[in-house]
């Protein structure tokens, strides 16, 4: 747990690109008074930790910048998910709720109790989902000034099994999950991660899980801006679950990398 961690960072690319690589959950930090709400023992807390971050994403995405011809923008959740999870609706319109997962977790991954029921979110959201979201739209603002266009690539990981807490579950989980939306998710853009991400087993649409991430300021209204979120199984790359990366690491970043560059 920490104290002083930045709850987000924006690391600027090339003045022309118009890509934000957007890393919402690889952190495991959580500030202290934050940490005092959650119920959990110091133990399960690591072991749910373990579970629910999307372990060495930030780093995936760092070497694919660094491999990519022209250097994307890149935006890095530096909190655990267990403070707030910016990619969640913070109202009814968030399904997760229903499982205790909403933009304030309440419950674990195994659907156990994470806070007490009851737990008002309110002071979560003020002081960290709300900066986060208008300096994501902030960012994507800024690319679309600079370039015309903005395309945010989400970059997750997921489970090799699924989890208790997963409403979609059931369904195929390939080496790399293209999350698309009907609006947002351009058929060139699909392709071009299908190509890109054939090196690293394989790619499948939208299961387990489905979607992308767009501010929304431009959700549903603006075509300038492009986004796919991009799942990959975490056996592909690390031990599970929170253990260390292995050698596919590199051969992922080269795939992100690649995409990069065709965007």
């Amino acid at each position: 747990m920490t104290e002083s961690a930045p709850s987000f960072e924006l690391l600027p690319g090339a003045a022309e690109s118009p890509v934000l690589l957007h890393v919402p959950h690889s952190a495991r930090a959580i500030p202290g008074d934050v940490r005092d709400g959650i119920v959990l023992d110091d133990a399960a807390l690591e072991r749910e930790l373990d579970h629910i971050t999307d372990a060495h994403t930030a780093e995936i995405a760092g070497r694919a910048a660094e491999l990519a011809g022209i250097t994307p923008w890149r935006f890095v959740n530096r909190l655990s998910r267990l403070v707030v999870d910016p990619e969640r609706f913070p109202d009814e319109r968030e399904e997760m709720t229903a499982v205790g997962m909403g933009a304030v977790y309440t419950r674990t991954t195994h659907r156990g109790e994470l806070r007490p029921a009851g737990t008002d979110s309110e002071p979560l959201l003020a002081r960290y989902y709300r900066p986060y979201a208008e300096a994501v739209r902030r960012a994507v603002a800024d690319r679309l000034a600079a370039t015309g266009r903005a395309v945010v690539i989400d970059v997750h990981s997921y489970p090799s099994a699924p989890l208790p807490y997963e409403l979609h579950g059931t369904g195929p989980r390939p080496p790399v999950c293209l999350g698309t939306d009907a609006f947002h998710t351009p058929a060139e853009l699909t392709e071009a991660a299908r190509q890109a991400f054939a090196r690293c087993g394989g790619t499948g649409l939208d299961s387990p899980f489905a979607g992308t991430y767009v501010p929304l300021e431009f959700y549903g209204t603006d075509a300038r801006v492009g986004a796919l979120m991009v799942e990959i199984r975490r056996d592909t790359y690390m031990t599970e679950p929170g253990g260390p990366a292995g050698p596919g690491l590199d051969r992922l970043a080269a795939a992100l990398g690649a995409l990069v560059d065709a965007v």
